[in-house]
């Protein structure tokens, strides 16, 4: 059984994929599903480390906080600070 934190995550990336193009967010779906585990992992890891030199041209520290999501939905203890986290981001996110 999915904890409310888990529950509370899908929901965010649900209302999140509803804003990017169709082939994004049918990306962020796939990756979201449980089999994607084996991708959504090394994607998380290569997200944060690209993050942490972020300085550097085309990366960015913008990919800290997205590693952090990604990784959340396998490490259950990330799971609340990412909640509380997207629910920052949404209300400073005016809705369409």
């Amino acid at each position: 059984m999915a904890s409310d934190h888990e529950q509370d995550l899908d929901a965010h990336l649900q209302r999140f994929a509803r804003r990017l193009p169709a082939w994004a967010a049918r990306f962020i779906r796939w990756l979201w599903k449980p089999g994607a585990r084996w991708v959504r992992i090394p994607a998380g890891i290569v997200l944060i480390l690209g993050g942490i030199v972020g300085f550097l041209p085309i990366l960015g520290f913008w990919m800290v906080p997205l590693g952090l999501v990604v990784i959340a939905r396998d490490v259950p203890p990330l799971q609340p600070l990412m909640v509380r986290f997207l629910d920052w981001i949404e209300s400073k996110w005016p809705s369409k």
